[in-house]
């Protein structure tokens, strides 16, 4: 419920647009917004095998064989979160437009995705100046499918409870040039893994062509780089690895200076401050709990 208070709107990309889109727990669609999804669809989904990571790949065929995935439907919010909290624990909110960047990594934290349901115009079915249902449901579904992607996800967000304002333009520069237009290494070439990316044939097609610049992922350097949101990017990051970059941002994220440590509690869905010594002895009680059942687990394997 306190997501409820995560809700104010941004109108950055288009002053002038219309933010009374429908959010509710279903949407429906005109034969012209479908129309408009066929053509997305048709046109990512022939590129999507040789230019996007394994684990987008592996995300989305299982979102087509369970979840509806495909040209002829755009699928409902309710469908696809369902599917996600079995998987990783993530839930979708239906919102109204992009939020403010203090807002939207907050609810990363909790495991909450906000996602628009609105689709772009069918006059340019390719772009989007704000995030639509293509770029949510095609670009980032698939991911946070993934157990390692959707954890490091939420590690952004629980970085920035309590952060300085210069902090949050830091982290969400961050999660600009990494949940948005991340690269990664993946048997010895690039793929992509951005939800930007994979929601743009245009950039998606350009960002691993010969063109753009290539850096290894550093958070230090990464959240003071310049990024472009009307055009294509200048500069990509490229991650050896999930687990690599989610070490990385772990430590960039213990230099955080902030006046408490969280803790998030799987089993109420909820951010724990843990303020007091009675609270952290409650958290290394657990910690202690699971570790026993693990130690229990490899004796078993071991004596079998």
């Amino acid at each position: 419920k306190d997501l409820d208070r995560c809700n104010m709107l941004i109108t950055k990309f288009d002053p002038d647009m219309d933010h009374d889109h429908p959010v509710s727990d279903y949407a429906s669609y005109t034969a012209e917004e479908i129309s408009t999804w066929r053509q997305v669809y048709q046109q990512l989904r022939s590129i999507y095998p040789s230019l996007a990571c394994k684990q987008f790949l592996d995300g989305l065929q299982q979102l087509e064989k369970e979840c509806g995935y495909g040209e002829d439907r755009i699928p409902q919010l309710q469908e696809v979160s369902a599917f996600l909290k079995e998987r990783t624990g993530f839930q979708l909110r239906p919102v109204a437009g992009l939020l403010s960047a203090r807002d939207f990594l907050a609810s990363l934290a909790f495991r909450v995705f906000q996602c628009t349901q609105y689709i772009r115009h069918s006059s340019a079915p390719m772009h989007s100046p704000e995030p639509d249902c293509c770029h949510e449901l095609l670009g980032h579904i698939p991911m946070l499918a993934d157990k390692e992607f959707a954890q490091f996800s939420q590690e952004i967000g629980l970085a920035s409870l309590g952060a300085s304002d210069e902090d949050i333009e830091k982290l969400s520069t961050l999660y600009w040039f990494t949940v948005e237009f991340g690269l990664c290494k993946q048997n010895g070439a690039v793929k992509a893994y951005g939800a930007g990316l994979l929601s743009s044939y245009g950039e998606l097609v350009y960002a691993l062509s010969n063109e753009p610049e290539y850096k290894p992922f550093a958070p230090e350097e990464t959240a003071v780089q310049p990024y472009q949101d009307q055009t294509y990017q200048p500069v990509y990051f490229v991650s050896e690895s999930f687990e690599d970059a989610k070490m990385k941002l772990r430590k960039y994220s213990a230099n955080i200076k902030r006046p408490f440590t969280v803790r998030y509690d799987p089993f109420t869905c909820s951010v724990e401050v843990l303020d007091q010594p009675s609270k952290i002895q409650n958290a290394l009680s657990q910690m202690r709990e699971d570790l026993k059942t693990l130690h229990s687990a490899l004796e078993k394997l071991s004596s079998s």
